[in-house]
């Protein structure tokens, strides 16, 4: 388990992360997000011990991490760093290796791996002749092929087409089955609503919103509501507590100022009789992201 606690770093007069806490229990994927600037990176590496923090504590399994743990990190940076000139095979086992991995196990597994995610050129190509794509993947296999105990990975889906970041999902759910805690961040909310387990997010360096996705979304209420029914646009618009009214298919998309108004419309809607559609819904995460990154306070 991964217990993050009342971490703060600063830059001069810049605070990057400020009184910042969180837990991972094994087999849970956390989703950390956050605009540009609002501290996931310098997270990521306090983690690692590329920074150390001014205040606060890092705890694994419940001791501080040491020399040895980190054998049991992967970690995906968000800029890659494989060498252009190396081959695929050598790529990996000299990460591997790195994580305490014996040769021949590594060289053994790395057809398997190479399936997995369906990389498009032979363990004897060079890096360099690889898509970018396809590096990526690599790069993951060496980040993964050691099967970490705590998976820390920075903007993984970044570039990836739907197909590959599929293959990518499938990789992050395998090791969390496995029994990993992993952290990753992301800006696309889509990914991190359909596997995220947590969800922390960031906002000038301050934790804003900690929690389950389903419950951060219940939490601010069933505002969204959709609707097929013969009321009219103006009609909707014209009800107190509609805040906006958007086409949605063959019905609308209602935004309320508050959830109470959703029996105020049901009413209405079903005045004689049935209806083809009415469900109302918590916002899209993309939405509260929105909400919060762009608010003024917590």
């Amino acid at each position: 388990m991964l217990e993050v606690h009342d971490l703060t770093k600063t830059f001069g007069s810049m605070t990057a992360v400020s009184h910042e806490s969180f837990t991972i229990q094994p087999g849970e994927i956390m989703g950390l997000i956050g605009q540009n600037g609002a501290g996931k990176t310098t997270t990521f590496r306090m983690l690692l011990n590329f920074l150390t923090p001014d205040s606060g504590t890092i705890m694994w399994n419940g001791q501080p991490l040491t020399a040895k743990a980190y054998d049991q990190i992967g970690y995906l940076p968000e800029e890659r760093g494989l060498y252009p000139k190396m081959r695929v095979e050598e790529q990996i086992v000299y990460f591997a290796r790195l994580r305490g991995m014996k040769t021949a196990a590594v060289k053994a597994q790395i057809p398997a791996w190479l399936d997995r995610f369906q990389v498009k050129g032979k363990r004897t190509d060079k890096i360099k002749d690889l898509s970018k794509g396809n590096q990526q993947k690599v790069q993951l296999i060496a980040t993964l092929i050691h099967m970490p105990k705590l998976v820390i990975l920075d903007e993984p889906f970044s570039g990836l087409d739907p197909v590959n970041a599929s293959l990518l999902q499938a990789g992050i759910e395998m090791l969390r089955d496995h029994g990993a805690a992993i952290i990753y961040s992301s800006h696309d909310m889509g990914n991190v609503e359909a596997i995220s387990d947590h969800l922390v997010m960031l906002r000038n360096g301050e934790v804003v919103l900690n929690g389950t996705v389903d419950a951060i979304r219940q939490s601010f209420g069933r505002t969204k509501l959709f609707l097929e029914s013969p009321l009219t646009k103006q009609q909707l618009q014209a009800t107190p507590g509609v805040v906006q009214v958007v086409a949605h298919g063959s019905g609308f998309e209602l935004t309320l100022s508050d959830p109470a108004v959703g029996k105020t419309l049901f009413a209405q809607a079903t005045a004689n009789g049935y209806i083809p559609e009415f469900r109302q819904a918590p916002p899209t995460l993309d939405e509260i992201f929105r909400m919060k990154a762009g608010a003024a306070h917590a």
